[in-house]
């Protein structure tokens, strides 16, 4: 193939050579590369401009470059003519490219691109690199190779000045010189790897989140948020078998034994691409879980501990740092580097060097709130008893007085009451004697209106005749005094008072003081 390849070339040089030309087209090729390179930017070395001699730009050229670069384009256009009617095979053109890009790209050239996949075979790494726009869309991609021969001495030097390892979604900067196969394609030859562009790209990407984070107003959302009072339910979001989570637990532990808190343990990963997604997934789900138990945790807590000081790198991730900015709940992290801060430690809104420093602060928390409420009881307790043993002075002073008032009240009122009762012996001894005195003379007056009474001085009742006074003589002769015949038949006849009541021949009965007579009136007369 390389010698159909050579024929190919030699075919392309006689036609020049008819041409009269004085160059190939290797020539031509090699001067355009570098004149790419001339007009590359001089402060990066790793940017280079493609083209062809059409897109050269001659605003700057003097009078000889001008009429050379005429020149190249004559001799394109006349080579391209010439071609016209040549047919090559696939694998002749492809072979004749090949050969034309060794002889031109040997030389290596510093490439910089976005690492879209890695992979690795026999100690041979595999790329697939591209470039993207502002926008992110993708501009340029192929494929690039780090053999075995170098691989170990590359990666080596790249992960002890980054600390990571080469991952998928690095910006780095290669040095690479390009090859062709005619039957694998075009792919770069990757010779080294800068790791002071990686670092500055990670810190362009690191300020740019912290810019965006701070002009939506979320830097400091979280660490607005008051001290939890109590911390009785903690959310926690670690690596499952970091060597930090299990520092973390041995004070944990302890503390939820004493019925302090309560820890509720979420697991994710925390290197490689996927892990920014995998700790908010981890997060969401562990607020889910713990509302479905109608808990709501007083305080997040994100630990790493240990690990590689590169892939803190895959913590700076804006999404997550939002998520965690956002929660309505304080977040304390502790990502286990003292001098090495990541996103969440710019949102979080407490941050520690260690989980152990994390848990500690929980600790010294609780104990605090702890001293404080101790200190508020007996604080409490002593104005407690101050207040007790005022209000039994006070009520001692109060029970004295209300008894003095009493005793003087029962004094009074027992006077007056003694005031009263001589009063009232007094005034019913009065209505007593009175009434005795009364009563005697209704008595007297009562005895005085009595018939006897009336009849012993000389007085006469006359009653009419009752039909059972024809027994009268009967019941005199029988021996019955006066009283016991007005309380029978005599009682009811009907007392005269007035001659006329009586009409001549009639009888009536004359009551005296000794007895009764009865009589037959002949004849009434009036006074008048």
């Amino acid at each position: 193939m390389a010698k159909a390849s050579k024929t190919v070339i030699k075919s392309i040089e006689e036609q020049l050579a008819r041409l009269d030309l004085q160059t190939t087209s290797l020539n031509q090729a090699d001067d355009v590369f570098l004149a790419l390179l001339d007009d590359s930017e001089p402060d990066n070395k790793a940017t280079t401009k493609r083209g062809s001699v059409d897109n050269l730009s001659v605003d700057n050229l003097n009078d000889d470059d001008f009429s050379e670069q005429l020149a190249i384009q004559d001799r394109d256009s006349q080579l391209q003519q010439a071609l016209s009617d040549t047919v090559l095979s696939l694998s002749d053109y492809l072979s004749a490219v090949q050969l034309v890009i060794s002889e031109t790209f040997a030389h290596t050239v510093w490439v910089k691109a976005e690492i879209r996949s890695l992979s690795a075979k026999g100690g041979h790494y595999y790329f697939e690199l591209a470039d993207k726009d502002m926008d992110g869309k993708v501009t340029a991609s192929c494929r690039g190779t780090l053999w075995r021969g170098q691989a170990a001495k590359v990666l080596s030097k790249f992960k002890k000045n980054t600390g990571m390892s080469l991952e998928r979604g690095l910006n780095v900067l290669l040095k690479v010189s390009a090859t062709f196969h005619a039957q694998y394609g075009f792919s770069l030859n990757i010779v080294d790897i800068d790791p002071t562009y990686t670092l500055g790209d990670l810190a362009k990407q690191y300020q740019m989140i912290l810019t965006r984070l701070h002009e939506e107003g979320l830097l400091d959302l979280n660490q607005s948020l008051p001290m939890p009072f109590d911390i009785a339910h903690v959310l926690v979001i670690a690596p499952e078998k970091a060597a930090g989570l299990g520092d973390f637990r041995a004070d944990a532990d302890r503390l939820a034994s004493t019925g302090a808190c309560i820890f509720h343990y979420e697991h994710a990963t925390f290197q490689g691409n996927h892990a920014p997604q995998d700790i908010r997934q981890a997060l969401i789900h562990g607020i889910k879980t713990l509302a479905n138990q109608a808990i709501t945790p007083d305080l997040i807590v994100i630990i790493r501990g240990g690990g590689a000081v590169g892939d803190l790198a895959y913590l700076n991730d804006y999404e997550l740092a939002a998520l965690v900015a956002e929660q309505p709940i304080p977040v304390w992290v502790g990502i286990g580097h003292e001098r090495d801060r990541v996103m969440l430690d710019e949102v979080a809104h407490q941050s520690f060097d260690t989980p152990s420093k994390v848990i500690a602060g929980i600790r010294n928390h609780l104990l605090t709130i702890t001293q404080a409420a101790k200190q508020h009881f007996l604080t409490i307790e002593q104005i407690a008893k101050s207040n007790i043993l005022q209000a039994r002075h006070d009520s001692e002073q109060q029970l004295t007085k209300i008894q003095s008032a009493a005793q003087r009240q029962l004094s009074a009122a027992k006077l007056a009451m003694d005031n009263q009762f001589v009063q009232i012996r007094q005034l019913a001894y009065q209505q007593i004697t009175t009434a005795r005195q009364h009563t005697n003379q209704l008595r007297e007056m009562t005895l005085l209106q009595h018939p006897s009474t009336v009849l012993s001085r000389g007085y006469a009742i006359i009653r009419t005749s009752h039909p059972a006074s024809k027994d009268l003589v009967s019941l005199v002769s029988k021996g019955l005094t006066s009283h016991d015949l007005a309380s029978k038949d005599l009682a009811s006849n009907t007392v005269m008072t007035s001659i006329a009541q009586i009409e001549p021949n009639s009888t009536i009965t004359i009551e005296l003081q000794d007895g009764y007579l009865q009589a037959t009136i002949n004849a009434k007369q009036s006074k008048n």
